[in-house]
């Protein structure tokens, strides 16, 4: 049996045994914990089937197809968030897929790469990288604008859907343009991408659609069950929705398929290991993001570019850490520790909120 079945029949399992709890009114808690590990479960299933189906694709293309459908199980956290009414889940799920991806999964990347290479410095191409730190700093003075608006309460604060609005149409718009000339680019000139999950033995085209298929069902009905049970298990815990969107959500449903990574830079596929991370936290910003917020026009609350204070300030840190430590091509030890110190700080902040 290939890992990819494995799997599938794993997250399986976990969604029948997470819908059995839901029916048999658990504890929130409960219902939480195991939804989180299907819906992790469930995103790898994805990943696996989409890189048994990209198979015929260039590279460049299949790794932005793996990207795209791996962030799938995310997003629809973020919908049934919305549909609840839960904005601040729906944005801290999002936020917390780029802190977990773009801290504490590269920052774990970085340690194992360099630790894996004889000079203690693990080295890669720097354009995907410089790339996606681009579109961080983008969304992010989205982000700043719109929060230091709202702080002041000056006139444009009154127009927070609008200029939101705008700002998801430019960020889709930035996406598409970068996204049409790295396709276009000479394959040389761009890190390879292709194998972002590889299963023991190749997953046939038909049984990976199968795979596909049975997944992306798999993550709409856990994904509502994980959203519907996250605010009342945040409060049977004493813990805020912030850090139930940002650390849990976050973690479950968009860093656990990007796992593979850290074990991609423990082989020494450093081009691909920053790849497959990065792509995600692209995405995340300039796609995920965008699109929430104008998804949220057909629901009763509006999302917005508008954050807090805390969190606008991590993710321009963030931002700049991210592009300082991959922009030259070249991490040690010591800055993938400081990526990962970064995230535990913000989780230990959050947990206090």
């Amino acid at each position: 049996m290939t890992r990819g079945l494995v799997v599938g029949t794993a997250a399986l399992v976990l969604t029948v045994l997470g819908g059995a709890l839901v029916a048999l009114d658990a504890s929130p808690a409960t219902v939480v914990a195991v939804t989180g590990v299907a819906l992790g479960l469930v995103a790898w299933a994805i990943a696996v089937g989409t890189d048994a189906v990209s198979e015929r694709l260039g590279p460049g293309a299949t790794g932005v197809v793996q990207s795209t459908i791996g962030n799938l199980p995310g997003f629809f956290i973020v919908l049934f968030a919305l549909a609840d009414g839960e904005v601040i889940v729906a944005q801290t799920s999002i936020l917390g897929g780029v802190f977990a991806n773009g801290l504490l999964l590269l920052g774990l990347a970085i340690l194992a790469g360099a630790l894996r290479s004889p000079a203690g410095v693990m080295r890669f191409e720097p354009r995907l990288p410089n790339d996606t730190a681009t579109l961080l700093l983008l969304s992010s003075f989205v982000i700043v604008l719109l929060g230091l608006s709202d702080t002041v309460a000056d006139n444009a604060s009154e127009h927070q859907v609008e200029i939101s609005i705008v700002g998801a149409l430019c960020l889709l718009g930035v996406y598409a343009t970068w996204l049409v000339g790295y396709l276009r680019s000479p394959v040389e000139a761009r890190p390879r991408l292709r194998r972002s999950v590889r299963p023991v033995r190749p997953l046939g085209v038909r049984a990976a659609f199968g795979l596909l298929a049975v997944a992306s069902v798999a993550a709409a009905l856990v994904s509502s069950w994980f959203v519907d049970a996250l605010g009342p298990a945040a409060e049977d815990l004493g813990v805020s929705r912030t850090f139930a969107g940002l650390v849990v959500a976050g973690i479950a449903g968009y860093a656990i398929p990007n796992v593979v990574g850290v074990t991609l830079a423990g082989r020494g596929e450093a081009d691909l290991a920053i790849s497959v991370i990065k792509n995600s936290v692209a995405q995340l910003n300039a796609v995920v993001f965008p699109l929430a917020v104008l998804a949220s026009l057909l629901f009763a609350e509006r999302m917005t570019f508008v954050l807090s204070p805390v969190l606008i300030g991590a993710l321009a840190l963030a931002a700049i850490a991210i592009w300082q430590i991959t922009g030259d091509g070249r991490a040690m030890p010591f800055e993938g520790w400081a990526l990962v110190a970064l995230f535990v700080v913000l989780a230990t902040l959050v947990w206090f909120e």
